[in-house]
């Protein structure tokens, strides 16, 4: 399985990817203003890849559960700075996270290779056909709603058939308009209009996806199933949980983790990863 993303390729088995998350707001549900001047996010950027980050994925707009949009102007504003500074001194790919096309061609004039959309329920083909033009790579990422209202009562009559069918019919969707399957990363939106039983459901069958041969990325890193599970209100102090559910996301079906917590999570899939090869290599 080859994934393709501008100048870059990255080739499937191999030891999973870890996406660094880089919040470039002041009110994500996690880390929202720690990283909100240009300087303070390129220097954890940095810092990131410094730790073992594969890709780097840069936000400009909290899509945390009740979160407002923000404009296109300062979303602009507060993410290509970064993504220029960045992508002049990394040579990993870096990865917009946004819903807009506007934002998304900058970033990608900017030197992002990839784009993660959390709306690729979308209608409008556009940002589809640009991250084609490009040669990009792209995060279809299935969300329930959206981020205002998402959490309010989602609903499904089974989660893990829909959103394998809601994968083949955006892959078909996105092909006819010229993204390629090697551009495509599949994301079955952990937070994003599911309940705790929803994601459970979910990391449990993530191998149901593996049948069209695309990278799978998970993103659970803090959310809050782990404080419901663990009794733990602050996201900040998720981290068990989150490393518990990258492992498990890794080992049965991802091949992309997102996290905040770069380096704890590379320690821990790559101990995860070594037990299972000698297994393997011993059975």
């Amino acid at each position: 399985m080859l994934l393709r993303a501008r100048q870059f390729e990255i080739r499937f088995p191999r030891p999973a990817l870890i996406m660094g998350v880089l919040n470039v707001t002041p009110d994500s549900f996690s880390d929202g203003g720690q990283h909100y001047a240009s300087c303070a996010a390129v220097e954890h950027g940095i810092r990131l890849a410094a730790e073992g980050a594969d890709i780097l994925d840069i936000g400009g707009e909290s899509t945390r559960p009740g979160a407002l949009p923000v404009s296109e102007t300062e979303e602009i504003n507060r993410v290509i700075p970064v993504i220029r500074q960045l992508a002049s001194i990394l040579t990993i790919p870096i990865s917009v996270d946004t819903m807009k096309l506007t934002v998304a061609e900058a970033a990608l004039q900017a030197g992002a290779s990839l784009v993660n959309d959390v709306a690729a329920q979308r209608h409008d083909e556009s940002l589809w056909r640009l991250v084609a033009a490009y040669g990009a790579g792209y995060v279809a990422m299935h969300m329930q709603g959206e981020p205002s209202t998402m959490q309010s009562s989602p609903t499904y009559a089974d989660v893990v058939e829909e959103i394998d069918r809601f994968f083949g019919e955006r892959l078909r969707r996105m092909t006819a308009c010229g993204l390629g399957p090697e551009a495509i990363i599949l994301d079955p939106g952990i937070g994003f209009g599911k309940t705790v039983e929803h994601t459970l459901k979910l990391l449990a069958n993530l191998k149901r996806f593996g049948h069209w041969e695309r990278p799978v990325l998970v993103g659970l890193s803090r959310k809050s199933f782990i404080g419901a599970l663990a009794g733990v209100p602050e996201p900040s102090e998720r981290l068990p949980g989150s490393l518990a559910g990258a492992v498990w996301s890794c080992l049965n079906g991802a091949q992309i983790v997102r996290t905040h917590d770069v380096a704890a999570t590379r320690q821990a899939l790559r101990t995860a990863e070594a037990i299972v090869a000698h297994e393997r290599k011993t059975a």
